[in-house]
């Protein structure tokens, strides 16, 4: 097999199975680690994929609709993958939940590929196309106006769409957090979807970047009470670590290292 065949075999196996890692295709192909590395290298550079600690993931500039949800998806990349793979686990075949528009709820989306009859509700069309690859799924896109920016719907029928529903979980991002103001969004739309999705729903789990704790953008929509668990990525600092601990908050720091064990099982 040429460098060129092993290569597209990657990419189409990171197709079928987002979660593999170096180990796995030094394996499959007979090869060393260090030409896996070479190989994800050369297909980094053009733009085929993303590396991540362990592995990669691939570039999905060419699935999205809009070039401001693929520089969001690109942006931390290896975080959002950790804090994603963690938070999957709390989601078990049949279960019904909320999850939002964001690049992380994007790549928790790509984390449920082996989930079955899953009942997601979600303002993100991108979200919606990924859960909705799984044919066992319910997958309810729910109506309003269109976002180019955020790749989402909001509005009065998004709005009273969700009212209408109830699910086990809700998932949700933020652009700024503090234990003052809680989750706070940029966009006021975003923050009564976000809003009204979690009153609909027996817990919220935050996914929360390491690098938004500390900002307060101009909506708040859920306090830090609410949190029913949150997830952050290993950037976290000192600090913030003794304040989630003072407020009882129950978190999860995710590592790379963490997700690649979490993926190989």
């Amino acid at each position: 097999m040429t460098s060129y065949e092993r290569r597209q075999s990657m990419i189409e196996l990171l197709r079928q199975q987002p979660g593999l890692r170096i180990h796995d295709f030094a394996k499959t192909f007979g090869v060393l680690a260090g030409t896996i590395r070479n190989d994800f290298n050369a297909l980094e550079k053009q733009g085929l994929l993303i590396r991540v600690h362990g592995g990669a993931v691939l570039d999905q500039q060419d699935k999205f609709q809009y070039n401001s949800f693929k520089l969001r998806y690109q942006k931390n990349a290896a975080e959002k993958l950790a804090i994603a793979t963690a938070a999957a686990a709390l989601i078990e075949d049949g279960d019904s939940f909320f999850i939002d528009s964001s690049s992380t709820a994007f790549y928790l989306g790509q984390a449920l590929s082996a989930r079955h009859r899953l009942r997601a509700v979600t303002n993100g069309f991108e979200i919606a196309r990924k859960l909705a690859n799984n044919p066992s799924n319910s997958v309810i896109l729910i109506g309003g106006v269109v976002n180019n920016e955020s790749s989402s719907v909001t509005g009065m029928l998004s709005e009273q769409t969700i009212l209408k529903l109830h699910t086990q979980k809700a998932f949700v991002s933020c652009s700024g957090f503090s234990l003052e103001r809680g989750l706070t969004e940029v966009y006021i739309a975003e923050a009564q979807i976000k809003q009204i999705a979690i009153h609909s729903s027996q817990q919220l789990i935050a996914l929360i970047a390491s690098s938004k704790f500390g900002k307060e953008d101009l909506t708040p929509f859920a306090s830090s009470e609410q949190i029913t668990h949150l997830f952050t990525g290993a950037g976290l600092t000192p600090e913030w670590i003794e304040k989630l601990n003072r407020a009882r908050i129950h978190f999860t720091i995710c590592t790379e290292t963490e997700a690649e064990a979490a993926l190989a099982r």
